[in-house]
């Protein structure tokens, strides 16, 4: 989900709610105690130098249980974040502390805001030695009248 996005989606909401993968609602007291843009730097294992930028929004929860932070409230952050950083209309990465600091995908079922896990992968596999995955068939699938028979030839 990008910047613009959340805060269209805000606009419509009377209050937010996050949802982590396992289905369990963030606690309602929340805090959006970060919004920032970071800016990572690197070099994959092909040697390409890469940059990659996002936005991130850090979920804290505290023991202030009557707080609700509301939807024009977040927008106002968003918006001072975005003036006051030079932040563009980047993907979101959410921060959330469970067992550990996880970071999560953002992504809006209509309802909630749903935190999607993040998958590791290799950006350079055409130089690292990783084999193209083979395609697998069902022999079943197979159309019995388009195999050849023995008799005719083609084999």
């Amino acid at each position: 989900m990008r910047l613009s996005e959340i805060k269209s989606e805000l606009s419509k909401l009377d209050k937010i709610a996050f949802q982590l993968p396992n289905g369990e609602l963030v606690p309602n007291h929340f805090h959006v105690t970060e919004v920032g843009k970071i800016t990572k730097n690197f070099i994959d294992c092909g040697g390409t130098v890469r940059n990659e930028e996002v936005v991130n929004f850090q979920l804290w929860n505290a023991d202030d249980y009557d707080h609700r932070l509301h939807p024009e409230k977040l927008v106002h952050i968003i918006e001072l974040s975005e003036k006051t950083l030079g932040i563009g209309d980047l993907e979101i990465e959410v921060e959330y502390q469970g067992d550990t600091i996880g970071k999560f995908g953002l992504d809006f079922d209509g309802t909630n805001f749903l935190l999607t896990t993040k998958q590791t992968d290799c950006l350079a596999k055409d130089n690292c030695g990783i084999p193209a995955e083979k395609p697998k068939l069902q022999f079943s699938s197979l159309s019995q009248g388009s195999s050849c028979d023995p008799k005719s030839g083609c084999c």
